[in-house]
Parts: C-alpha cells; sequence; structure tokens
C-alpha cells in the first residue's frame, strides 16, 4: 500500500478480507472427494484434486494480496492480483460508505462494504474482515477533515 500513497500521507487503518473467503474449495473439494471415492473413481478424484488446488491457490492469492486502507485523506481498496479492482476516493469527496453484513457475516465479523464518491459509481468489495472498523475508521477521518476545514 505504500506505494500508493501521495507525499506525506500517512496510513490510518488497513483491513484484510476475511479467511472465511478461503473456505468454500475445501469444503467442495471434500464432499466431491467422497462422492468419487464412493463411486471408485480415483482418476476422477485426482483430477478434481488438482483443479481444486489450482482454485484455491488462486484465491488464496486474492486474500494475500487484496488491500483495504484508510489514511488521512483517502479510502484505498485493491483487490486481486492479476486481475485487479481498485478504488481510491478522497475523504473530502466521499458521498457514502454503507456496510452490508448477512447473519454469516453477523457471526463471523465480515461484510460488504459499499464506496461511493462524489457523483461516482458506488465500488462494492466482499467479505472484509471487520467491516464495522473500517466504516468506523473512514467516518472518524471525514469529521476530522471536516473539523480542520475552515467554514466561510
Amino acid at each position: 500500500m505504500k506505494a500508493r500513497l501521495l507525499p506525506g500521507e500517512q496510513v490510518l487503518y488497513q483491513a484484510k478480507l476475511h479467511w472465511i473467503t478461503l473456505i468454500p474449495f475445501p469444503v467442495i473439494l471434500l464432499v466431491t472427494a467422497c462422492v468419487f471415492l464412493y463411486l471408485s473413481s480415483v482418476a476422477g478424484f485426482l483430477v478434481f484434486l488438482l483443479l481444486a488446488f489450482v482454485a484455491e491457490f488462486a484465491n488464496y492469492l486474492t486474500y494475500n494480496t487484496s488491500e483495504f486502507a484508510v489514511t488521512d485523506r483517502r479510502v484505498l481498496v485493491k483487490v486481486g492480483w492479476i486481475a485487479r479492482r481498485s478504488l481510491e476516493v478522497l475523504l473530502s469527496k466521499s458521498e457514502s460508505i454503507r456496510v452490508d453484513q448477512g447473519i454469516a457475516g453477523r457471526i463471523f465479523d465480515y461484510g460488504t462494504i459499499v464506496v461511493a464518491g462524489t457523483g461516482g459509481t458506488p465500488g462494492s468489495f466482499a467479505q472484509i474482515a471487520a467491516p464495522f472498523e473500517f466504516y468506523n475508521r473512514v467516518q472518524t477521518q471525514i469529521a476530522a477533515l471536516r473539523e480542520e476545514t475552515p467554514k466561510q
């Protein structure tokens, strides 16, 4: 994240994807392995094992290369390694930030962050760990910037 910072800009908070993003492939692998072994298809099991490993490795790369940060000036989001989505919104131009969280998200503390700048299309980023902490940090920094700005 340091390479994308403006001169004098400081990172105040960083978030990551939640560990639960790594769960779906192992679960699918386990269920399919049981089916293939039950049907005595060792070759099918090995092919599926290879495909599941490749898919899980890609998922792991996305998990490790995704970054979410609040700086003293902006919200920065980068998701993915080869195929990358990124979003940078100046806090002074931030229109809204929203957290969407389902039942599993409430239990395991993950959710979707939706960030919108003035006049821009909202960026939606799923399965963020501790999404309300990220939300609170953004709101706190927006309030701090508004206090610093002289009123005319």
